[in-house]
């Protein structure tokens, strides 16, 4: 069982990954960081947190190790290679991979780290950034359930919807789930918000309504205000949604499985990336529906 006296290394510290860093800093645990952009681990540093220079750094000098970077292709490229984590990690110690990836690659990240004596998870989070913040983020887990229990502590800290969900890789399938039902529900949104408009209403009082109901999710709750109010900084971002969204098809495809919802919504995200919006938060999605 691990103690707040646990050295914890971070590896990407973008709009979510800062907040759990911070969180975790809050709790007690000494954080190692790295990612590729210094200035965005300034503020942790200014905190205590210890910069270092590489992700093999990180490794070498943490227990744990989590890594919440963008894009499966960056997952691999800090866990593999001689400068990568696996390579520089010691026996015993524990690898979290939060990053929203391939459950093929949690496997084989799984494989390769048991080979050397480290323990491998994968635990994509959902939340956005206001579940970041407030350490209320959803955490679904794959791997062993021994390593699991070690690090259920840590992940109190920064989650309060903990799951184990299977063996390696489980993890990733769940929040595919996740983003499956994300991705037609923020359709369903944005049509509501511009019915009520159409109709006359006041959308916010609409919402007042409708988001204690039947219809109630997290989008309707939290992102629908963000889009009555023109914001639409990143919680999450379009160009990583539309990343997940791809993974997701792919894996239905490996199952058998048609996804028409999904689809659609991959299709109008990535008109929205194309007007430039590549940046914006997912709320934004609302901006083709008003142009329609």
């Amino acid at each position: 069982m691990l103690s707040t006296e646990t050295t914890v290394g971070f590896v990407g510290t973008g709009v979510m990954g800062k907040s759990m860093a911070r969180n975790l800093m809050n709790a007690g645990y000494s954080v190692n960081v790295y990612t590729r952009t210094k200035e965005k681990s300034q503020e942790l540093l200014d905190n205590g947190a210890e910069w270092m220079e590489t992700a093999a750094e990180v490794a070498a000098t943490s227990n744990v190790i989590i890594t919440m970077v963008g894009y499966p292709s960056d997952v691999e490229e800090v866990y593999y290679g001689e400068n990568g984590i696996l390579e520089n990690a010691k026996a015993g110690s524990y690898t979290v991979d939060m990053t929203t990836s391939k459950p093929s690659l949690a496997k084989q990240i799984y494989r390769k780290a048991r080979d050397k004596g480290i323990f491998a998870l994968d635990a994509p989070v959902s939340g956005g950034d206001i579940g970041a913040k407030s350490g209320k983020l959803a955490i679904m887990v794959g791997g062993d359930e021994e390593a699991f229990a070690n690090l259920l502590p840590l992940f109190e800290v920064i989650g309060e919807n903990i799951l184990l969900q299977g063996k390696a890789g489980a993890g990733q399938h769940t929040k595919m789930a996740n983003q499956i039902t994300i991705a037609s529900n923020m359709i369903g949104v944005c049509e509501s918000i511009m019915y009520a408009k159409k109709a006359g209403l006041d959308p916010e009082r609409v919402l007042q309504s409708i988001t204690t109901g039947a219809a109630a999710s997290f989008s309707l709750t939290k992102l629908a205000p963000r889009m009555l109010q023109g914001d639409f900084a990143p919680g999450f971002y379009v160009k990583h949604f539309i990343k997940d969204m791809t993974i997701a098809i792919e894996s239905a495809e490996e199952l058998g499985l048609t996804t028409p919802g999904l689809s659609l919504s991959l299709k109008l995200y990535k008109e929205l990336a194309a007007k430039g919006e590549e940046d914006s938060g997912t709320q934004a999605l609302i901006k083709l529906f008003e142009q329609g």
